[in-house]
């Protein structure tokens, strides 16, 4: 499909031309989604919420012409990659290491248990084998990106991806609704509640936006729960490399496995910040430099969803991500109260 094209484009960093449309429209949906935080009754959603609610209302409004494309595709990839490595200098190496042995076995717990357990419940639906893996992936690992890197060895068709992208997104968007308030009904601590979003929510900004709703000790948690999930992302995509070549008619041979080295940015960041010598100023302006670019890249993904989409596939690939999502949900739920 062109979209997803153009997005691929956008990672290879066009002109700076090409790219201020969709860039300007990003950036725009997150100053507005700033200001409608002032707005009575707003101030408790994170800028980064509002701005995918007005990015998923204004796409169904006006569509998404070509000449936005390029933007929108650098706001979702590039400027999400340069403030998750921004949120380095507000984490820790003695914070990571207090998560333990045992909390990155619960991320892996409820990674492999939802990837295994949607290929299965994609075959029981009839869902095509290849798309059930994208959805498995982007649910079980980190949304978007995911889906992406799951593709270079499933070599599914572009529709597939356009579907696995829009459902993992929307329902990425719901999670980070919705989790944040079941936190608080479960009566979760802040740090078991940030470690059970960034172990089921699918986008990293998500679990950001979703866990700014509890604090800075839940955010600190869920980011480094997340990143410990998208570690997993190249093995997990390895191995599924390993399997396809198996196949006679698979191209998984020639496909390269992306290395996500942006989460190795953010963990030098947090080298540096576990030093001590980052003046707090430092810290302060990169923190709001990051909640900024976050809003604009959920804002872009918002306005990436085509809620048409989702209704042109039929309902069993709808069904299926919907399964998976409780699949991530319940088994990291479990694990949160285990380790």
């Amino acid at each position: 499909m062109p979209e997803i094209t153009a997005m691929n484009r956008a990672l290879s960093l066009p002109h700076l031309p090409a790219l201020l449309p969709g860039a300007t429209l990003a950036l725009g949906l997150a100053g507005s989604a700033m200001a409608l935080r002032q707005l009575p009754g707003l101030g408790a959603l994170s800028p980064a919420i509002l701005a995918i609610l007005l990015g998923i209302g204004l796409r169904q409004v006006i569509g998404c012409p070509d000449t936005l494309r390029p933007g929108l595709g650098f706001a979702m990839r590039r400027l999400l990659r340069l403030a998750v490595v921004l949120l380095g200098l507000q984490v820790t190496l003695g914070q990571i290491g207090a998560m333990g042995v045992a909390s990155l076995l619960g991320v892996a717990v409820g990674l492999l248990s939802c990837y295994f357990g949607t290929i299965w419940l994609g075959a029981r639906l009839g869902v095509e084998p290849k798309l059930a893996r994208l959805i498995a992936t982007g649910t079980a690992v980190c949304g978007a990106s995911a889906v992406i890197a799951a593709n270079s060895v499933t070599r599914g068709k572009d529709s597939d991806v356009a579907y696995s992208l829009a459902a993992v997104t929307l329902l990425g968007t719901a999670a980070m609704l919705l989790q944040p308030a079941l936190a608080l009904l479960l009566h979760l601590g802040p740090d078991q509640a940030g470690w059970w979003l960034g172990a089921s929510i699918h986008e990293v900004a998500q679990v950001v936006g979703a866990a700014t709703q509890l604090g800075d000790d839940a955010t600190r948690t869920a980011t480094v729960a997340k990143m410990a999930r998208i570690l997993m992302l190249a093995p997990l995509v390895l191995s599924m490399a390993a399997f396809a070549r198996r196949s006679p008619d698979s191209a998984a041979a020639e496909a390269k496995i992306p290395v996500p080295w942006f989460v190795f940015g953010f963990l030098a960041l947090t080298a540096l910040a576990s030093l001590g010598v980052v003046p707090a100023d430092t810290k302060l302006h990169a923190g709001q430099a990051a909640g900024w670019m976050l809003a604009a890249a959920l804002g872009a993904m918002g306005f990436g969803i085509d809620l048409k989409e989702l209704r042109r596939q039929g309902l069993r690939p709808l069904i299926l991500a919907l399964a998976s999502w409780a699949l991530i949900l319940g088994a990291s739920l479990a694990m949160s109260w285990i380790v």
